[in-house]
């Protein structure tokens, strides 16, 4: 790493340790540059502009760079490397001899929980449990906040599951906030020296005198390093937390053996959720995870110039002490001080559901918690994700299956919707779907009464929950972290416009994938929804192209591309025949529309003449099978258009084509295009002569 010509001033004085005389002064008088903060200032640094081509000696110091940088990381988990990891024999061994402890924090919970239970029990007896849901979940927030850090992280964790908690619960959980008090600056001084076995002063020419942010598990700082100069946010973990969250699930996990072994209406393994749970919470607790986990998504996903992830300094983290790189900006709710620096709030949410729906549905590695202080604009535009302690994964399998879900619900094809829940790990194989058909089509079809950019996800979100909460369904915690990604970039969005659809914003990808992706799902998908009936819909193709278009990564090169490919092999003799079929119809239509628009522009006394007083043209057709034959041979030409006219087309784009054309299925297929064409146009020229008019279709 880079060293500064000259150093910062420093904000230290003679030898005295940093945090010793912060503790003496309290700070009277020495408020330095750095307190002078925005409120919105947070952990993120935007990356460098592009540089200039690189020489072998760049080449050799970014090596060297990145060997340091390994190095960095390596002495850090080896500071970590007595990280607590959460274990459930060793945590009732500890707390089993502690009954007084145990005792204590069993009556805060009891009383905590057992009047809101009381309040429940109420509100049943009365018939007004609907009446107060929304009460009753305000109440359980501000419950959770109370008991402290495990169970705003539980509250947390249950805003996710709607096959769990009503749709209010659902809500007023999700807006659950750390509101903990912060503590005492000195032991979190002391715990920085203690992780990284250096003196405050040796690592920062300067601090914050206080925490300009705090959570559940920890407080932030912003200091100043004193070998280069760079700003840098320092989190530190609250004292005792471990101590505190493993009593709790001690607790806890109690509860759960009391349900498995008592409680025969739950049939989920509570114990095992429980545990879990617990391991996320103290994966957590060690900051060199978070920081491996901001690496990796740097590294996936920071390729977008409008996208920053912060990097770390591997040096200065440990298991209880993590230190970024800082910049400052606005968190994404503060619609007015984003327009101050210049800015749209529409474009930022735009960006995080472009790039959510990667996380999501492309590498499938994703922030479990993108909620408005995890994402902030920078002042030069670029949308910059933050606190990478809760991540979770996608399985590859349900990346695909999510789509084609979405294709699903485009054809309102419900019974595949309901057994896309198997490959989605909702329900195991041996549940009966049928019942669940007719509840997705009350719900679905009054919804998809609006266009795509009427739909709101939330709505549609709620609907589906309460579609979930009906029955046994098992929503995998990827997929209830995914709902609420989106739900909650649509919610930040309607601040700025009420009108803001996330569907509407996230269909351009959904179609980029479909027509571009080699996948074999989503290929299969592709063709289900442009083949229904034995009809091609042409509509449908061109609304999917002038909606991949709008993604930026859309290629015409790879458009389509894989349904070519199904469409030669061995395995699509199927879909042969309906290309087959519609070949014929377009030609036909190129043909008899060409001829009826040049008759149209024939003088009437020539038609007269030359097709011996007929004044109705050289083909007999309905008015209606002339509209269609017209319209069909303009969509096609639109369709070439939209492909001609996107960003990469290149000629060259058909030389695949030509390549797959000379295979010896592709000239059997050919052959049996022509051979349809020439039967239907000689019977369409029989029909003209005998005067026999076709029956419109």
């Amino acid at each position: 790493m880079a060293t500064v010509a000259q150093p910062c001033p420093s904000w230290t004085s003679g030898s005295v340790p940093l945090s010793k005389r912060l503790t003496r002064r309290r700070f009277r008088g020495r408020i330095n540059t750095l307190t002078r903060l925005t409120p919105q200032a947070a952990l993120v640094q935007a990356p460098p502009p592009p540089s200039a081509p690189r020489d072998n000696s760049s080449i050799q110091v970014l090596t060297l760079s990145r060997a340091n940088d390994l190095q960095a990381e390596a002495r850090a988990m080896t500071r970590a490397a007595n990280a607590s990891v959460y274990n459930p024999q060793l945590i009732a061994s500890m707390y089993g001899s502690q009954p007084a402890k145990v005792v204590r924090r069993t009556l805060q919970i009891v009383v905590a929980l057992g009047s809101f239970g009381l309040k429940l029990l109420l509100d049943q007896r009365n018939g007004a449990l609907d009446k107060n849901r929304r009460v009753r979940a305000s109440e359980l927030k501000n419950i959770f906040t109370k008991l402290g850090p495990t169970f705003v992280k539980l509250g947390q964790g249950l805003s996710t599951r709607p096959d769990i908690c009503p749709p209010e619960y659902l809500e007023e959980l999700s807006e659950l906030q750390d509101g903990l008090p912060t503590f005492p600056d000195e032991e979190a001084f002391a715990c920085i020296e203690r992780e990284l076995g250096l003196s405050l002063d040796s690592i920062f020419s300067s601090i914050s005198p206080s925490p300009i942010a705090a959570a559940s598990l920890g407080q932030v700082y912003k200091a100043q390093l004193k070998y280069s100069g760079r700003l840098v946010a320092v989190k530190v973990q609250r004292p005792g937390i471990e101590e505190a969250i493993g009593l709790d699930f001690y607790l806890i996990r109690g509860l759960g053996l009391f349900i498995n072994k008592y409680v025969d209406i739950i049939t989920s393994d509570v114990v095992a959720l429980i545990d879990e749970f617990a391991r996320r919470v103290f994966q957590e607790l060690n900051y060199v995870q978070e920081g491996q986990n901001a690496r990796r998504f740097k590294k996936l996903y920071a390729d977008k110039e409008d996208i920053c992830v912060p990097d770390v300094f591997w040096d200065y983290t440990s298991a209880k002490v993590l230190t970024m790189e800082w910049v400052d900006g606005v968190k994404l709710n503060e619609q007015e001080a984003i327009e101050r620096q210049g800015l749209k709030v529409l474009d930022l949410v735009n960006t995080g559901i472009q790039c959510s729906l990667r996380q999501l549905l492309e590498y499938g590695y994703f922030h479990a918690d993108p909620h408005p202080g995890n994402l902030l604009a920078t002042p030069e535009g670029k949308l910059a994700f933050l606190d990478f302690g809760m991540m979770s994964e996608t399985p590859e399998e349900a990346r695909s299956a999510i789509i084609g879900h979405v294709v699903h619900l485009v054809n309102r094809d419900y019974e595949a919707m309901a057994r896309d829940y198997y490959a989605l790990d909702f329900l195991s194989p041996d549940v009966d779907v049928s019942p669940i058909v007719p509840a997705l089509r009350d719900f679905f079809d009054d919804a998809l009464n609006y266009t795509v950019s009427e739909l709101n996800f939330k709505t549609l979100v709620d609907g589906l929950g309460n579609v979930l909460y009906q029955f046994p369904f098992n929503v995998p915690a990827y997929y209830a972290l995914i709902l609420r990604s989106l739900t909650v970039l649509e919610g930040l969005a309607l601040y700025a416009d009420p009108n803001f659809k996330v569907l509407a914003a996230s269909y351009p990808y959904f179609a980029k994938r479909l027509l571009t992706d080699p996948n074999p799902y989503l290929r299969d998908a592709l063709i289900e929804l442009l083949f229904q009936d034995g009809r091609f819909r042409w509509g449908r193709l061109e609304n999917l192209l002038v909606q991949g278009r709008m993604d930026r990564d859309f290629s015409a090169k790879e458009a389509l591309q894989p349904v070519l490919k199904v469409l030669l092999s061995p395995d699509g003799e199927e879909l042969r025949t309906l290309v087959i079929k519609e070949a014929v119809q377009v030609t036909e239509a190129f043909t008899l529309s060409t001829i009826s628009d040049t008759y149209k522009s024939v003088p009437d006394f020539m038609k007269t003449l030359v097709f011996n007083g007929n004044a109705n043209g050289p083909i007999i057709m309905s008015e209606v099978e002339t509209q269609n034959m017209i319209e069909l041979r303009d969509q096609v030409f639109r369709i070439w258009g939209l492909l001609q006219s996107s960003n990469d087309f290149d000629p060259d784009l058909l030389l695949p084509i030509l390549q797959v054309l000379q295979q010896p299925e592709a000239r059997r297929l050919g052959e049996r295009v022509m051979g349809g064409i020439t039967q239907r146009l000689a019977a369409r020229f029989l029909q003209q002569i005998l005067r026999v008019p076709t029956p419109s279709t």
